[in-house]
């Protein structure tokens, strides 16, 4: 519990200083709702349904990337805007980070409740199962981006962050596809050691 307890101040000092003085308001809220909603979500289910301490820790982080793209918006992050410089890149790519995480950390938590609740019994399309819900939402979010962007006009653009890449929609969705991919190559070992802890 004490672990939790510090991922969790982590989380609301980090959203206090995203929605300080952030770069503009109404895109920081689009940016930081979801973290928000997780939450809620994962304070109600908590005697439910408790997550390994990996899959809090993936979601805090998750949740960080957002609320740091949140208090610069995703296209003026200053490292990204440095490394875009630096490397003579035409746009700033933090939000690929987003949309990669968008992928790898939903994968992870899919993961444990698929395993933690017996949802697929069929073990040799699990994580195909997996990657294509990620897929899912993350062309979920993009219908949610371009929506809000058409309903607000101009106080939308910096929420949908194209910054001029045609492109920009089909590598957001690629990122996340990939993102869940990398999680579960990467960690799921990890998770498998702490579900049998629980």
């Amino acid at each position: 519990m004490k672990t939790i307890y510090y991922m969790l101040m982590t989380y609301l000092g980090i959203l206090l200083w995203s929605i300080t003085n952030p770069k503009e308001g109404f895109t920081c809220f689009l940016e930081i709702i979801p973290a928000i909603i997780g939450l809620l979500v994962l304070a109600f289910t908590f005697k439910k349904f408790r997550f390994t301490n990996f899959t809090y820790f993936l979601i805090l982080i998750h949740s960080i990337i957002l609320f740091v793209g949140g208090h610069y918006t995703y296209a003026e992050v200053p490292f990204f805007e440095y490394i875009k410089e630096t490397f003579h890149q035409s746009r700033n790519n933090y939000d690929k980070v987003g949309h990669f995480a968008q992928g790898l950390v939903p994968a992870m938590v899919i993961r444990e409740l698929f395993i933690r609740k017996k949802v697929i019994s069929n073990k040799s399309f699990f994580n195909f199962i997996i990657v294509s819900i990620c897929l899912a939402i993350s062309a979920a979010y993009e219908w949610i981006e371009w929506g809000v962007s058409l309903a607000t006009g101009d106080g939308g653009d910096a929420f949908l962050g194209t910054q001029g890449d045609v492109w920009d929609t089909q590598s957001d969705m690629l990122f996340a596809t990939i993102g869940a991919i990398v999680g579960l190559i990467l960690f799921s070992k990890i998770q498998d050691q702490q579900i049998q802890k629980m």
